[in-house]
C-alpha cells in the first residue's frame, strides 16, 4: 500500500551554508511526491530561488527577522555580518518565535525540521505537529562532543585527535553564549532532547560508529538522509574559466576555495599563495579579500602578480565550483573543509589537500579524511598557535600532486572508493526512500 505524501516545514539556521542543504534535501523529498515548506528570510529567496527544482510542492515561506541592536539594517543571513555578530542573529531568529507558531498554524504541516532553533520542538508539540533536528554537519562532532562528558562511553574512533590550538576553540564553543542568554552547546542539546528525531545529512558508510554512538547517548534513532547529492548542474562553466583552464595539461591545475564565509587574516592569506607560487604548478584561488582590505589586489604578496603571471589567478568573486572541480585541467582541491564542499570533492577525481579554518566541523571534516579514510592530506599547522606556512601548502600540495609519490597513489585510491560508494547505483535513492519510510514511521508513532 502506497504511503501518503507528507507536508514537512522548514526552518533553517539562516546562513547559506545550511539553507542550501535543506533545499537540496527538499528537492529529493519533493521529487517522491512530498510538499516542503521552506521558512527563508525575505529578501533572501531571490538569491536561492533558481535552487528550487519542483517550485509547485516547493514553497519558499518569507519570513521577517526583526532588528535587534548591534546588527547591521536589513541583515538576514550569516554572509551579511562578521563572525563576531552571529549570536545577535541567533537572537533575531529566536524573536521570530510568534511567527513561526502563526505560519505553522496556517500551513499544517505534519513535520517540522529545523537545528538551532531549540525552542521549536515545544512549540510543535503544542501544535500537535512532530519535529525533527536535522544537522547538515557531520555526526563525528556531535559525538566528539558528548564523549567528553563524563558519564559517557567513550569516543568511537581513537585516530581521530584535536591539536592544542583545536581543543581551545573547541573549549571556547563550549562555554560560548549564541543568542538570547543560550549556550551554543545548551541550544543544541535542548533541541536534540525535545524533538521526536535527530537526523544528519550523512550515510552509515561514512559515519555509522558515529550515527551508533549518539543513538546509545540520546536513547532514540538517529535517522540519516544519506549525502544528500546535488542535482547535475544543467549550465556550462562560464568561457573565460573554460577557457583559462583549457590552456593548462590534464589534471594540472591547483584550484583553492574557501566557502562564502571564510576570512583570512592577511598572513595566512599570503602565505596560502606564496605556498601555490612555490610549487611551480598553475592555480585558480577563490577567495575573499583578508580581513581589513576591500579588494584582493591590495593584499597581495609584494610583486606575486608579476611572478605568477599566466599561471597563477586570486579571484575574490564567487565561481561555478562544482563544474570547476569536473573540468579536466583541475587536478587537486585545496578545501576549507566545509562539509558541502567536502561532499563536492568527492564526487570530483581531483587529489585533496585539507585546510580547515577555525570552524569546528571543518576540522573534524579534515580528520575524517585525512586519518580516518586517508583520502586527502592535511596541510601541518603550528600545535599551539594553528598557522600554515607556504612551505607546508606547497609540501601537502607535492604530496597529493606528484603520482610517484605513495602517499599519492594510496589517498587517490582511498579517494575513488569513496567516489564509487557515493555514486554506486540505488546508493543515495535507497537513503533517501528509507529516510522517507522513518518520517513516515515516525508519523505514525
Amino acid at each position: 500500500m502506497e504511503e501518503p505524501q507528507m507536508h514537512i516545514a522548514m526552518y533553517p539556521w539562516v546562513a547559506l551554508g545550511h539553507i542550501t542543504p535543506y533545499i537540496q534535501l527538499a528537492n529529493k523529498l519533493a521529487k517522491r511526491g512530498h510538499r516542503i515548506s521552506i521558512f527563508i528570510p525575505t529578501r533572501t529567496h531571490s538569491k536561492l530561488q533558481h535552487l528550487n527544482l519542483y517550485p509547485h510542492l516547493i514553497t519558499f515561506v518569507p519570513i521577517t527577522l526583526p532588528h535587534v541592536e548591534g546588527l547591521p539594517l536589513d541583515a538576514e543571513t550569516t554572509s551579511e555580518v562578521d563572525r563576531s555578530l552571529q549570536p545577535i542573529l541567533m537572537t533575531a531568529m529566536d524573536r521570530t518565535e510568534k511567527q513561526v507558531e502563526h505560519l505553522l498554524v496556517q500551513l499544517k504541516p505534519h513535520i517540522v525540521f529545523f537545528d538551532m532553533t531549540h525552542w521549536l520542538p515545544d512549540l510543535a508539540r503544542r501544535l500537535g505537529i512532530k519535529s525533527v533536528q536535522y544537522w547538515v554537519t557531520g555526526l563525528v562532532v556531535t559525538a566528539y562532543d558528548k564523549s567528553t562528558e563524563t558519564q559517557n562511553p567513550p569516543f568511537p574512533d581513537s585516530s581521530i585527535r584535536l591539536h592544542i590550538h583545536e581543543e581551545k576553540i573547541f573549549e571556547r564553543i563550549r562555554e560560548m553564549e549564541f543568542g538570547s542568554g543560550v549556550g551554543f552547546v545548551d541550544r543544541h542539546e535542548w533541541g536534540s532532547r525535545s524533538s521526536d528525531a535527530v537526523a544528519y545529512k550523512n550515510c552509515r558508510e561514512m559515519e555509522g560508529p558515529f550515527a551508533e554512538y549518539l543513538e546509545k547517548v540520546w536513547g532514540k534513532r538517529v535517522l540519516l538522509s544519506g549525502p544528500v547529492i546535488p542535482e547535475p548542474q544543467t549550465s556550462t562553466l562560464e568561457p573565460k574559466w573554460d577557457h583559462w583552464l583549457r590552456g593548462f595539461k590534464h589534471g594540472s591545475v591547483i584550484y583553492s576555495a574557501f566557502g562564502n564565509e571564510c576570512i583570512l587574516e592577511l598572513s595566512q592569506f599570503q602565505e596560502l599563495l606564496l605556498g601555490l607560487e612555490l610549487s611551480g604548478m598553475p592555480f585558480l584561488v577563490a577567495v575573499k579579500p583578508p580581513k581589513g582590505y576591500e579588494s584582493i589586489e591590495a593584499a597581495l604578496p609584494e610583486g606575486f602578480e608579476e611572478r605568477v603571471r599566466g599561471r597563477g589567478i586570486v579571484h575574490g568573486g564567487w565561481v561555478q565550483q562544482q563544474l570547476i572541480l569536473k573540468h579536466p585541467s583541475v587536478g587537486c582541491f585545496i578545501t576549507h573543509c566545509g562539509t558541502s564542499s567536502i561532499l563536492e570533492a568527492l564526487l570530483s577525481q581531483c587529489q585533496l589537500v585539507l585546510l580547515p579554518t577555525t570552524l569546528i566541523d571543518q576540522i573534524f571534516n579534515a580528520r575524517m579524511m585525512s586519518q580516518n579514510f586517508r583520502a586527502g592530506v592535511e596541510v601541518k599547522k603550528g600545535e599551539e598557535d594553528g598557522l600554515f606556512t607556504q612551505e607546508s601548502v606547497c609540501e601537502a600540495v607535492s604530496a597529493v600532486m606528484n603520482e610517484e609519490n605513495e602517499i599519492a597513489k594510496e589517498v587517490k585510491a582511498n579517494h575513488a572508493k569513496l567516489r564509487s560508494i557515493l555514486l554506486s547505483t540505488n546508493f543515495e535513492s535507497g537513503y533517501i526512500d528509507n529516510f522517507c519510510h522513518q518520517l513516515q514511521d515516525l508519523l505514525k508513532s
